[in-house]
């Protein structure tokens, strides 16, 4: 299962760190559990990354009940249906906030919502929140677009939120936040949008059914198959490629080149770029690109 270092410095070095710890993590497992990871989610885990794999993976040594890593690692490679989906769940990065980089969402609400008002009298509008996280970012995108509709009009409008991890999914599609988590959204949106909790619920909100009868959450893959057809008028997928290499960037821009309407938006993150990854779009924002071919 698991394979000797080249570098016999390396596994003494991380033998004596190991030896100050809850449960030893040599070399071995963290190359053992990266390429799980690279296999199962895309994700390209660098030596920096070390210490966040040993800190969440010990969740679940612990959660298990289990002796240490090579027991748990004897879980993943004999018996992987059971504990897979936990694995990718812990390693995943679920950093998110509503309205996160807002001037995404100002371009969505002033330039692309009016555009295809413009364009139709009742106009579809799909939109994918792909990496969506625990709901934040699909729900400002539904905020935006109803708040952005022209007074007396009506659109065909759904948005497609997806993650790989089914923890975060369960807790957007549930929508019921912590009040500190829509501090920043401010008092006239968090009144419209948002029920305060009582009882037992108190300290919390729940989003209303107005947002939440046009998302549909989905557990997805990026690096599998996609059941959904398109095309969408925008994709947002911020901060997702920068845990993959350029030649899995390259791929998955070119899928979602092909399942964007005509003249679609793709949105990243701030830390990301296309630039020599794909050739299918177009700067038309700050992180903010258009398909053209």
């Amino acid at each position: 299962m698991l394979s000797e270092p080249p570098d016999g410095t390396r596994e003494a070095a991380a033998s004596a760190l190991s030896s100050a710890r809850e449960f030893a993590f040599t070399d071995q497992h963290f190359q053992y559990l990266r390429r799980l990871v690279a296999q199962h989610a895309g994700i390209s885990l660098t030596a920096a990354k070390r210490e966040l794999v040993y800190g969440r993976i010990t969740r679940r040594i612990r959660a298990l009940g289990l002796s240490g890593f090579d027991a748990y690692c004897e879980i993943l490679e004999h018996d992987p249906d059971t504990e897979i989906g936990q694995f990718i769940n812990a390693i995943t990065t679920n950093l998110t906030a509503f309205f996160r980089e807002n001037h995404h969402f100002e371009f969505l609400g002033g330039t692309v919502v009016p555009d295809l008002y413009r364009r139709s009298t009742v106009p579809r509008i799909r939109i994918w929140s792909a990496g969506c996280s625990t709901g934040e970012e699909p729900y400002s995108i539904a905020m935006t677009l109803l708040e952005a509709q022209p007074a007396g009009r009506t659109a065909d409008v759904a948005i497609l939120a997806t993650d790989i991890d089914t923890n975060v999914i369960a807790t957007g599609a549930a929508g019921v936040y912590d009040n500190s988590r829509v501090e920043g959204i401010g008092a006239e949106r968090l009144r419209r949008w948002f029920m305060s909790g009582t009882g037992g619920n108190a300290g919390r909100v729940r989003v209303r059914d107005e947002l939440k009868r046009i998302i549909q959450f989905k557990p997805l893959n990026l690096m599998g198959a996609w059941p959904m057809k398109g095309p969408f008028d925008v994709i947002f997928c911020r901060n997702v490629v920068i845990y993959f290499d350029k030649e899995t960037q390259r791929r998955l821009f070119n899928r979602y080149a092909d399942l964007l309407a005509p003249h679609g938006q793709l949105v990243i993150g701030h830390s990301e770029s296309l630039y020599n990854v794909s050739e299918r779009f177009e700067l038309t924002g700050r992180t903010i690109y258009r398909k053209i071919q």
